[in-house]
C-alpha cells in the first residue's frame, strides 16, 4: 500500500469508548436492546443519526421516531448497531467526499442502502451470516474517505470523475493503486477490529486470494456494492452487472431481484 495511504490509515484517531462498548456489546450471543440503549444513549452523534436514519424515506414509519428505543424496537438491534459504528466512524475519519461529487450525508445514506440492500435480500434466502454481514456492508465503503483525500492532493478531481462515470470501483484502483476494499480493511484494521469484519471485506473483488470460508460473504458484499454503487445506486447498469455477478456465484436470482425492486420503489418514493 502506498505511502500517502499509509500515513493517512496511520494518522486515524483511536476509536471512542463508545465504539469499543459497542463492538464488546455485538459480540454477546444475546443481546439486550435495554444495554444498547444505554451504550448509544451516551453518544449524541449516534443519538441523531440513528433517528435521522429511523426517520428516512428508506422506513417510511406511520410516525415519527422521536426516541432512541422506538429505534431499536422498529429497526432492530443489529440494524442500530451498524447505525450507530457507522456514524462513529465516518466522523473520525473527518474527510470530505468532493471527488465523488457527494455529500457525507449522502454517504449515510448510501451506506444505509446498502445495509437495507443486505438485511431484505439474505432475510429471504436465510443466509447464516446475515447480521455480520448487514455491519460490513453499511461500512465496506469507508475507505472512499481515504481516496477522495488523495484523489484532491494529487489536483485530480475532474479526471477522476470522469473516471467514475465508467465504473467505480476501476476509478478508484486506477487514481490511488488500491480497491477501496483493501483501503477499508486496513482502516479496520488499524482500529483493531473484529477479525471477521477485516477479512469479509478486505476481499471483495479479489476472491482468487481470499480464505475459503469467506468466499460467499464477499460474493454477497460485492453485489451488494456494484448495486448501490455510490455514484449511481440502483441505476440498470449496475443492477445488471449484479445480477450477471449473482448467477456467476450460483445465487438464485429470484430473491436479489424482488430486493432490488422493493428498494427501487423505496428510493423512488423519497422526498
Amino acid at each position: 500500500m502506498s505511502k500517502k495511504i499509509i500515513e493517512k490509515i496511520d494518522s486515524l484517531p483511536p476509536l471512542p469508548k463508545s465504539v469499543i462498548e459497542l463492538e464488546k456489546f455485538r459480540k454477546l450471543p444475546d443481546k439486550d436492546p435495554d444495554e444498547l440503549l444505554k451504550i448509544i444513549q451516551k453518544d449524541p452523534l449516534i443519538v441523531t443519526t440513528l433517528l435521522r436514519v429511523a426517520n428516512s424515506s428508506m422506513f417510511a414509519f406511520r410516525s415519527k421516531v422521536d426516541t432512541v428505543h422506538r429505534a431499536i424496537s422498529l429497526l432492530g438491534v443489529n440494524f442500530c448497531i451498524s447505525i450507530a459504528l457507522g456514524s462513529v466512524v465516518q466522523d473520525l475519519i473527518k474527510s470530505n467526499l468532493e471527488a465523488y461529487d457527494i455529500t457525507t450525508d449522502d454517504f449515510m445514506e448510501n451506506s444505509n442502502l446498502a445495509s437495507s440492500f443486505v438485511n431484505s435480500w439474505l432475510s429471504a434466502i436465510n443466509f447464516e451470516d446475515k447480521d455480520e454481514l448487514i455491519l460490513a456492508a453499511f461500512l465496506q465503503e469507508v475507505g472512499k474517505f481515504i481516496i477522495s483525500d488523495v484523489v484532491i492532493e494529487n489536483n485530480e478531481i475532474n479526471e477522476f470523475q470522469q473516471a467514475l462515470k465508467t465504473d467505480t470501483s476501476k476509478a478508484e484502483n486506477k487514481f490511488v493503486g488500491f480497491t477501496c476494499a483493501k483501503i477499508t480493511a486496513n482502516i479496520f484494521k488499524h482500529w483493531k477490529l473484529d477479525p471477521n469484519l477485516i477479512f469479509s471485506i478486505g476481499f471483495v473483488q479479489d476472491l482468487n486470494a481470499c480464505p475459503k470460508e469467506f468466499i460467499k460473504k464477499c460474493q454477497v458484499l460485492e453485489i451488494t456494492k456494484i448495486s448501490c454503487d455510490i455514484v449511481n445506486p440502483l441505476d440498470d447498469k449496475n443492477i445488471q452487472k449484479a445480477l450477471n455477478k449473482a448467477i456467476e456465484y450460483n445465487f438464485d436470482i429470484e430473491p436479489l431481484m424482488n430486493t432490488i425492486d422493493s428498494l427501487k420503489v423505496k428510493t423512488s418514493n423519497k422526498v
